[in-house]
């Protein structure tokens, strides 16, 4: 391949959704992937596209959400139409179950604040009881206290979406290397050498979208990236008659059929194996929030680390210390892939991010610095 414009070090759904956005911008992209051994967070994947309870505390965030929400059908479209991969995009609105009174007022005290919180940005959501949730979701059981339904909610299949993006890449010409995992970065006259036992390879900008990686290549360029253990784990079930047509906060029945099941967070960096008292908690809840559940087989159980910033929101930064260099991190890497792959990849092809997003800076884990 020819030199590159760019060079994305991370060939996650986040690299993956960059990079294919630089491409469409007309960039010459490169992107360095350390491969399968890598953390990926993908692997925790819960294909949510949700703005329901998001931004408690940066109103912001609840804004970005659901400005990607917004840009989701045309992603989805524009991936269906050059790759002929149909990412599964269904945006019926979601449901967040209730098992218990006190879960109820938490929620609805969560939901009243970040309205609060939001004034004219705020958006519309319905609070059900048992009756009122039962009559759109038949199948649930009488553990169901109540509901909060918001209409902007979806979800995709997060396979066919990260096939979608590397096919994307492959048909824009993008240079994709796996097995290439980054050891060191060098920066001098205007160009980053990026190097590894793979090779090297040099660009004027240099995109960090590596997970966990971040954390020791931001540094490398001037900017710092913190990050926090943050384990979670999955349940799949075998594939059952549809049942479920709108996706739940802590389970969804994907478009093949299976359910999926999955909301453990735990401060915990190991990722080799589930827990099995995680996933019995997981399995009662499910159960109880959907009796027929407990009928059907687990073909699958995993763990894996996500990519959470130590508040819990994204950092999209430009280093002031090596223009040109770029680092992004999130967790929800699904919901705002529309956002990175037309806006993100938009700021970075014309080479800044805009002070509009300066709230998604690393800088403000650095309050005095950037004072």
């Amino acid at each position: 391949m020819g030199d590159s414009s760019v060079v994305v070090v991370g060939g996650g759904l986040l690299g993956a959704s960059i990079a294919w956005g630089l491409a469409r911008c007309g960039e010459t992209v490169t992107v360095l992937d350390e491969g399968d051994i890598a953390l990926r967070a993908a692997r925790a994947n819960f294909g949510l596209v949700w703005v329901q309870g998001k931004g408690l505390g940066k109103p912001f965030y609840s804004v970005w959400t659901r400005a990607s929400a917004s840009l989701w059908p045309e992603l989805a479209d524009e991936l269906k139409r050059t790759t002929g991969i149909d990412p599964g995009l269904s945006q019926p609105g979601g449901f967040m179950l209730r098992l218990s009174e006190m879960e109820m007022q938490r929620g609805l005290e969560a939901m009243a604040k970040l309205q609060s919180q939001l004034g004219p940005d705020a958006y519309d959501y319905e609070v059900l009881d048992h009756r009122e949730t039962k009559a759109r979701l038949p199948s649930i059981g009488p553990d169901v206290v109540g509901s909060v339904y918001c209409k902007l909610d979806g979800h995709v299949n997060p396979l066919r979406l990260f096939h979608a993006f590397h096919t994307g890449l492959a048909r824009f010409g993008v240079d994709y290397r796996p097995n290439s995992r980054v050891e060191g970065i060098r920066h001098q006259g205007g160009l980053f050498t990026l190097e590894g036992p793979w090779g090297s390879v040099e660009a004027p900008k240099i995109v960090l979208a590596a997970g966990v990686g971040n954390a020791t290549l931001a540094p490398l360029v001037g900017l710092d990236v913190p990050l926090v253990p943050s384990r979670g784990q999955i349940i799949v079930t075998e594939r059952t008659t549809p049942f479920l047509h709108h996706p739940i906060g802590n389970l969804r029945q994907t478009d093949e059929g299976g359910v999926i099941i999955g909301e453990s967070k735990e401060a915990r960096a190991d990722h080799q194996r589930p827990r099995a008292p995680v996933t019995a908690v997981l399995a009662d809840r499910a159960t109880r929030m959907f009796p027929l559940l407990g009928r059907l087989n687990v073909v699958r159980v995993w763990a894996a680390l996500r990519v959470m910033t130590a508040d819990g929101f994204p950092i999209y930064q430009q280093s002031r210390s090596h223009p040109g260099a770029f680092a992004v991190a999130c967790h929800s890497g699904v919901t705002l892939a529309a956002n990175h792959a037309f806006t993100i990849a938009g700021h970075i092809a014309v080479g800044a991010i805009p002070t509009s997003l300066a709230p998604f800076s690393g800088d403000r884990f650095h309050v005095p610095a950037a004072a």
